[in-house]
């Protein structure tokens, strides 16, 4: 897709491989000028609300709003259409609507959502949060990357207004619909020989941070039995959330940070980051307890102590049957799926009508330079989109 081919080398990340463009950084940024300079190219109307998401508009602002679109920030590390797809696809849909001469009778819109996937602040889906009032924005505001930039300081030196951060009952009003399409997270349509799929639930999921604090010391002369070192009980936390991933759960340390980590020095404080999912909220839950109890137990054996904070916590989506229903009335019998991955249209699903479409990934894997979406599945992608659009603005 010559669209998403735009936002080659945009973040490129040499050391990772993939992208890393995360919110407010100048990749981010770099993207978030081309999104405003080709939804002005169309004659879209371009504003940012008060929490640094991005709106496009195809007719006046109004309620009732059919909305689509997606993200451009990434994971570190992250492949080429985790977001950008839903994004460059909503813009692409807009072009071949027009081509056929339609004209939207309800108000319509491309979003792009800001640090969906939280690789800066830590927090996923931070931009739909703040719109929706789904986190507070004294929180927010206080969320810190890794080099202890807050996001209040980030937000300001990307020209918001810190003081107005937060729920925004205005914007959420004027959707009337929302619409995302996604790259698929997983292999389920390959096997099936399909290229697009309507989305059906998203599985409950958490992120949790666990806080290891034992004493620094001399890796040289420090008696083995003397030391109270916190990376020994962070290393059996990642032994405990695979153990605790049992049958329909998933239980991942992706992130663990020693401070002051030198290699000749036993750590002071190992942060370890728990990312936690199942087919129910029970499952993810008791998954948790899992691998809380047993940090607490290798914690107590270092003689380290252990603080548990939950990052975010999203129970089970469940789209808009109606929109479902709509969506395959005019894209026929295509699959539905439920998903593992979490996006802002989870997030918008408790307060407005919301549906997905996820794009055949030959590759399966996701969060990851090997992402892939071929031209020909991008292309009935956008003529799905297109379709439904049609249907729900027409």
């Amino acid at each position: 897709m010559s669209l998403l081919r735009d936002l080659e080398g945009v973040g490129a990340d040499r050391f990772r491989g993939g992208y890393s463009r995360h919110v407010f950084t100048d990749p981010e940024l770099q993207l978030r000028a081309w999104f405003t300079e080709q939804a002005q190219r169309r004659g879209l109307d371009v504003e940012q609300d008060r929490n640094g998401n991005l709106w496009a508009w195809w007719g006046t602002p109004g309620p009732d709003a059919v909305v689509t679109g997606s993200h451009l920030d990434s994971v570190p590390g992250g492949g080429a259409f985790d977001g950008p797809l839903g994004v460059v696809s909503a813009l692409a849909a807009v072009d071949e609507l027009r081509a056929t001469g339609f004209r939207p009778r309800r108000p319509l819109a491309v979003v792009v959502f800001a640090e969906e996937e939280g690789g800066r602040f830590g927090v996923a889906c931070l931009g739909s949060r703040l719109l929706t009032g789904a986190i507070a924005p004294e929180r927010a505001l206080k969320l810190t990357d890794p080099d202890g930039v807050t996001f209040g300081e980030a937000a300001a030196r990307a020209g918001l207004e810190p003081e107005r951060i937060g729920p925004d009952p205005d914007a959420v009003s004027r959707i009337g619909a929302f619409v995302e399409l996604h790259v698929e997270q997983g292999k389920a349509l390959e096997p099936l020989g399909r290229p697009v799929a309507i989305g059906s639930t998203i599985d409950p999921h958490g992120r949790w941070r666990l806080t290891f604090v034992g004493r620094g010391d001399h890796a040289g002369t420090a008696a083995m039995a003397d030391r109270r070192d916190p990376m020994l009980p962070a290393a059996r936390t990642v032994l405990a959330a695979r153990s605790a991933a049992k049958a329909g759960t998933r239980a991942t340390v992706g992130r663990l940070i020693p401070v002051p980590g030198g290699t000749n020095v036993v750590a002071s404080r190992v942060d370890v980051w728990l990312d936690a999912r199942s087919a129910s909220e029970p499952g993810t839950r008791e998954a948790v307890d899992e691998v809380i109890a047993a940090a607490q137990q290798a914690a107590a054996d270092e003689g380290c102590e252990v603080e548990v904070r939950e990052e975010s916590f999203s129970g089970e989506v469940a789209f808009d049957p109606g929109l479902r229903d709509r969506f395959r009335g005019v894209l026929g019998d295509v699959p539905v799926l439920p998903t593992g991955a979490g996006h802002d249209a989870g997030v918008l699903a408790a307060h407005v009508p919301t549906g997905m479409l996820y794009v055949r990934n030959p590759t399966g894997v996701s969060h990851a330079p090997e992402e892939f979406a071929t031209d020909e599945d991008c292309a009935a992608g956008v003529r799905a989109l297109a379709a439904v659009l049609e249907e729900l603005a027409g």
